[in-house]
């Protein structure tokens, strides 16, 4: 840029001392002239950016009135993009604008033109505005920063012949500086973003990366195709599972220390799909794990109940909702309250989530005939006073579990149903007869993870009473609710919502429930008459937590069915 200090001297912008005390500082500082002169207020930005707009003839841009699509900015590694101070900002065709400091720089706009193969259309923009716009673009580092001098030959897999790769070739391949790199990325960002599953997903000419952030899955980033063996490999070797075997899923573990004595444990999934394997991993960060039922988001009457039955001396409680829906810490959380030096506590898990002392863990192994059933019957042989089991999947496991309940045990268990009632038929439809569910069940719990507001950027917005009337709200509490709603912002990722609240409904098994099971009575019979002995349905449950402002109406439809 020194012929630009010139020619800002002779159109009177500057003066030739203010170019000498600039050059100076560009030379102490290493930074650019165009840097320096705006650094020391000799020239505003906006009239520097002017000034090259016309005498290079070429655009000017504001940088902050963009928003610039991903996928285009992944076309230039960071490296280069602060090497250069330039910023890809759109594409069309066989062209690729970029936004430059110095659009004289003829080197820069060759060399970016080799790297991306596009025709480069250079517009000038703000040095400052440029560094802000590299720093809020590439602030999740994505996957171009970690490939920096990386031959694509080194790891060159035929799309077609998938089968026929070496595995001493997929070994190299997953050892290679930039894979390793690219894989460590991933799990670190994932723990970043709070995210509670990675999946890694190839189809026939895209490989995606995909988070799922408080429930929902968000797209992160798209890696080279070229790199699907050998990053699928790599997660193969670090979970222990054999990569020769791509036909069979697989199921394994990798275990990443953070520092401060602080591990973080990520299960394993590799599924054999049509364009190659795809491999979801499961975050499990016991740091995280929440013990305190009371901060889990449970209201007071509904703990007391919960309370009540775990500490019941015998008896049945069981846990029910889909996957993700927070069973497991529920779990968890209630074992944590019942471990104590005068309890011997048994767990059967398939898998083992969390370590927890003083409790003894024992992990399924189906395919050598250490099922939930066999483990149940050698707990009742280990003198238990409590006895955990994953899930109740099959009528042998139920008829066991049923019996272990009856004979002086306590025993906790999840099901997957849709909500308390409902799980009452589920048993029944097992094969178990409504006797034996009625004598040994003592409560049941239904739960969901909702959304919860972004704190840092919510705000009151206008109430339709009339959706929450829908909803099942009173007229009167429609009327007077304040709706907060997440406008977006960088803690949230723009989402509007960070982190979960849980809803629950509990149903304590009373002598009138009892009553209409023996007689056979329908699971919406079931439900009325819950609902009338005092139950909160999760629908209500997630009303009172609109009423509090946790959370929104969309979450809560999205999460509960009506009543």
């Amino acid at each position: 840029m020194s012929r630009i200090g010139e020619l800002l001297v002779r159109e009177n912008l500057i003066s030739p001392k203010e170019l000498d005390e600039a050059r100076k500082e560009s030379a102490k500082t290493g930074g650019r002239l165009g840097y320096s002169l705006t650094k020391l207020g000799y020239i505003a930005e906006n009239d520097l950016t002017n000034f090259l707009s016309k005498q290079y003839g070429v655009p000017s841009i504001n940088l902050g009135e963009f928003e610039i699509d991903q996928d285009v900015i992944a076309l230039i590694p960071k490296d280069v993009a602060l090497k250069h101070r330039c910023l890809p900002v759109s594409r069309a065709g066989g062209s690729l604008i970029v936004a430059m400091a110095d659009p004289s720089n003829i080197f820069a706009i060759d060399d970016l033109k080799f790297l991306t193969g596009y025709n480069i259309d250079v517009v000038v923009a703000a040095e400052a505005a440029i560094d802000e716009s590299i720093a809020r673009y590439y602030e999740n580092v994505k996957y171009e920063e970690v490939m920096e001098g990386f031959d694509e030959t080194e790891i060159d897999f035929s799309e077609e012949g998938d089968e026929n790769v070496a595995v001493v070739d997929l070994e190299r391949a997953s050892e290679e500086a930039p894979v390793v790199r690219l894989v460590n990325l991933i799990l670190i960002n994932a723990i970043k973003k709070g995210a509670s599953d990675i999946h890694i997903e190839p189809y026939e000419k895209k490989l995606r990366v995909r988070y799922r952030v408080d429930g929902v899955l968000q797209e992160e980033m798209n890696p080279p195709m070229k790199l699907r063996n050998a990053l699928i490999s790599r997660l193969k070797i670090m979970s222990q599972l054999d990569i020769a075997e791509r036909r069979l899923p697989q199921d394994g573990r990798i275990k990443l220390k953070l520092g401060k004595g602080r591990e973080m444990d990520y299960r394993v999934s590799v599924l054999p799909t049509m364009f190659g394997e795809k491999v979801v991993l499961r975050l499990l960060d016991k740091s995280n794990l929440q013990l305190d039922m009371a901060k889990l988001g449970f209201d007071p009457e509904p703990l007391t109940r919960f309370l009540t039955a775990i500490h019941s001396p015998y008896g049945m409680v069981l846990v029910t909702g889909p996957t993700g829906s927070g069973k497991t810490t529920t779990l968890y959380s209630a074992l944590s309250d019942l471990n104590k030096t005068t309890t011997n506590i048994s767990t059967a898990e398939d898998p083992i989530e969390y370590n927890l002392p003083g409790i003894n863990q024992v992990q399924m192994h189906d395919d050598i005939g250490l099922n939930f059933a066999t483990a149940l019957r050698s707990f009742l042989r280990q003198d238990p006073d409590i006895i955990m089991v994953g899930e109740i999947r099959d009528p042998e496991t139920a008829e066991i579990a049923i019996q272990s309940a009856l004979t002086g045990h306590l025993v906790l268990s999840t099901l997957h149903t849709n909500d308390s009632p409902s799980t009452i038929q589920r048993m029944l439809n097992m094969g178990i007869e409504p006797f034996l569910v009625t004598a040994s069940v003592n409560l049941i719990l239904a739960q969901r993870l909702a959304r919860r507001v972004c704190g840092e950027c919510k705000a009151e917005v206008p109430t339709n009473p009339q959706t929450l009337i829908d909803m099942g709200m009173p007229p009167e509490q429609a009327a007077s609710v304040k709706l907060m709603k997440g406008a977006g912002c960088r803690t949230c990722n723009n989402t509007g919502y960070k982190g979960r609240v849980a809803l629950y409904e509990v149903m304590t098994m009373s002598n009138e429930l009892r009553e209409l099971i023996q007689q056979g009575a329908p699971t919406a019979e079931l439900k009325l008459e819950a609902i009338r002995l005092g139950m909160q349905s999760l629908r209500m449950s997630g009303l009172k937590k609109i009423g509090e402002g946790m959370t929104t109406p969309e979450e809560i439809l999205r999460v509960t069915a009506a009543d």
